[in-house]
């Protein structure tokens, strides 16, 4: 199978924001990390956070949750370099969490148009793990090679209620809530003893196809073992190989005509259609270098 990296930089030209043409100049090796920290700094906020449709069916300008996770989606994405920025957005997310160190899904906006139901019906006093854990299972990518992150309170203080809430998972949760949660382990495996038990248990929760139905969401939505697993790493163990293999060949030739690839959840906005499909279209071939499928 060919992955048309041409193709998806034509498809990119004519869809997609300039954050995501630049990372993907970056990941081709064509890009500078300046860059892509200047285009990413275009959704900030004066309070560290990030907002303005950082999170694509979430077009408000107020910080949130969501915004903070693709922002540090991008530091990740510029390692070695790092940015005082991922620092501010740390104090941010510092100052905005409740009592017990976790995050609500979202905050409230002042204006819903274009936006998500599912993220203007938030309560923003409610602790979310779905959101606590894709924040800090992200920031944990970026401490990797940023101290400053590393050290920083909110990061710890997030990482010890993550854990306590996953203690005490024994339903059945939500897909999207059980994806970040497994992502999160994966992420503080090194760093904590009870990972290890935490992700088998958590494991139970996954068929042995790896896919699993997304309630609430479009007819056919599902997650799938690379949405759980993205990258070599302990939470691999939870599916076999061949699963694995499947999964990312299903990947490798998701590219469709126009270049890019779609994804199977439904937009709220045509701005927010075009950029998801630039967004899914940058992560599926960042992810499938990742995996080595591509040079």
């Amino acid at each position: 199978m060919t992955v048309h990296i041409a193709a998806a930089a034509s498809f990119l030209a004519g869809h997609a924001r300039v954050l995501d043409r630049r990372r993907f100049e970056l990941g081709q090796g064509t890009g500078r990390a300046e860059d892509v920290l200047s285009a990413v700094a275009g959704y900030r906020n004066a309070d560290g956070g990030f907002g303005w449709g950082m999170e694509p069916d979430l077009r408000a300008p107020e910080s949130q949750p969501g915004g903070a996770l693709h922002a540090l989606e991008v530091f990740a994405e510029v390692a070695p370099v790092t940015t005082p920025l991922a620092v501010e957005l740390c104090d941010w997310l510092d100052a905005v969490s409740l009592p017990d160190g976790g995050l609500p899904f979202a905050f409230p906006v002042a204006d819903p148009v274009a936006c998500a139901p599912f993220w203007t019906s938030a309560d923003p006093t409610r602790f979310s793990l779905q959101s606590t854990a894709f924040v800090a299972s992200t920031g944990l990518r970026v401490a990797e090679h940023d101290p400053a992150v590393a050290q920083h309170p909110w990061l710890i203080r997030a990482v010890e209620t993550c854990l306590r809430a996953i203690r005490g998972v024994t339903e059945q949760p939500h897909a999207i809530e059980l994806s970040f949660a497994i992502r999160f382990l994966d992420a503080v495996y090194d760093r904590h003893p009870e990972a290890a038990g935490l992700l088998a248990n958590l494991g139970k929760f996954l068929p042995e196809n790896g896919i699993v139905p997304v309630a609430g969401g479009s007819e056919g939505e599902v997650l799938r073992p690379l949405d759980f697993a993205p990258l070599p790493g302990p939470a691999r163990d939870l599916f076999a190989p061949e699963v694995i293999e499947a999964d990312l060949t299903r990947l490798a030739t998701g590219q469709q005509p126009d270049g890019g690839w779609q994804l199977d959840f439904a937009s709220y906005s045509p701005a927010a259609a075009l950029e998801w499909r630039g967004y899914a279209t940058v992560g599926a071939i960042s992810l499938l270098r990742a995996n080595s499928w591509l040079s």
